[in-house]
């Protein structure tokens, strides 16, 4: 079945992580044999190879680059310029996966609907080009609007304002502010631009000031419930209803540690907890009861996203076993089609309208 990921941090993989991800997963993993400058090391389970096997046909790929003030504890860029000039090293080897034929990007509708002709009439997956569609995770880099611009012109069409802690235009989790006045001029320009926001990782305050000023289309790429396992990197219940009110739609995320309750990092593993890819469906199963129809989930998995295997379900070998979950869903009582909508046709209905 045809599969969207709407949130892989794929350029932060092969420029940070130094990860060929041309190359077959098992062979990433033992060229990693015996690193430790990585909490992940030998653990990955994300590879262009491996979405193909998958039949993830689309992702939406990121761009990620913090800027940390003299204060802030996180790792990051000392200036925005130089968090710029990361995101722009990340765009390049997208650029090059797109000449060298492993992946395509797409900027609209007409690219979209060209590029699934494409993929679902190639009887051999193994041969064809990921589609990509860019996103910026936080939104630190943008140095002025000026650059908001060039970023859109170069393809960038999703921009979530923040990731964690304090940030230049909106602080996201573990921090709380509301919206700054440059945060509510960046989302009235990407409203001007038609720049999708991604609401996930906004603080509650910046979450709900957002919805305010903003009138563009919204989802959230990468977000689970606060109901089921409770920390502020969660949405609410109020909040899940707030975004389905606007038609976004809701990517599950596979984060061991969004998924189960006082999950302790380093410690915990995902066998001992029995964190599974059915665990993930619990999130999307409840923002379904909220919605009262699957209309509004999809797949956001964040998978390699700085964790790997020892923080992800334990059923999932590789990002290919995402083609596990139609069977996991049917079994909750769901129909063929809400499983499609779930692994695709959501995803695709909020595009095209939104580009329509």
């Amino acid at each position: 079945m045809l599969t969207i990921d709407a949130h892989l941090d794929l350029s932060m993989n092969a420029m940070e992580w130094n990860r060929d991800l041309t190359r077959p997963v098992a062979e990433i993993n033992a060229r990693e044999n015996g690193l430790k400058d990585k909490p992940d090391r030998g653990n990955a389970v994300v590879s262009l190879p491996e979405l193909r096997k998958g039949n993830i046909g689309l992702v939406v790929a990121t761009q990620i680059a913090r800027y940390v003030a003299p204060n802030n504890s996180l790792p990051g860029w000392h200036s925005p310029e130089q968090a710029w000039a990361q995101t722009q090293g990340q765009f390049a080897w997208y650029q090059a996966m797109t000449e060298r034929g492993e992946m395509r990007q797409i900027r609209n509708r007409h690219e979209l609907e060209a590029h699934l002709a494409i993929w679902n009439k190639a009887e051999d997956k193994s041969k064809e080009a990921v589609g990509f569609i860019l996103s910026l995770e936080g939104a630190d880099s943008i140095v002025n609007l000026d650059y908001l611009e060039k970023a859109y012109e170069y393809g960038l069409r999703a921009l979530g304002p923040a990731h964690y802690g304090p940030g230049r235009y909106a602080h996201g989790t573990d921090a709380s502010a509301p919206l700054n006045a440059k945060g509510k001029e960046l989302l009235r320009k990407m409203d001007e631009l038609g720049i999708i926001l991604d609401a996930t990782h906004l603080c509650d305050l910046a979450f709900w000031d957002a919805l305010e000023i903003f009138q563009g289309p919204i989802w959230a790429s990468h977000n689970n419930c606060r109901a089921l396992v409770d920390h502020n990197r969660q949405f609410s219940d109020e909040m899940i209803k707030a975004l389905i009110d606007r038609g976004a739609v809701i990517g599950g995320a596979f984060d061991a540690w969004m998924l189960s309750p006082d999950w302790v990092r380093g410690k915990s593993t995902p066998k001992e907890r029995n964190v599974t890819i059915s665990t993930v469906l619990d999130h999307l199963d409840h923002i379904c009861q909220i919605a009262g129809n699957a209309n509004h989930i999809g797949i956001g998995s964040d998978l390699d996203g700085a964790f790997g295997s020892e923080q992800c379900p334990w059923d999932l070998e590789t990002i290919a076993d995402l083609q596990k979950i139609p069977d996991l869903f049917l079994q909750r009582g769901f129909t063929q089609p809400e499983v499609e909508n779930l692994m695709s046709g959501n995803w695709l209905n909020f595009l095209k309208n939104s580009w329509s």
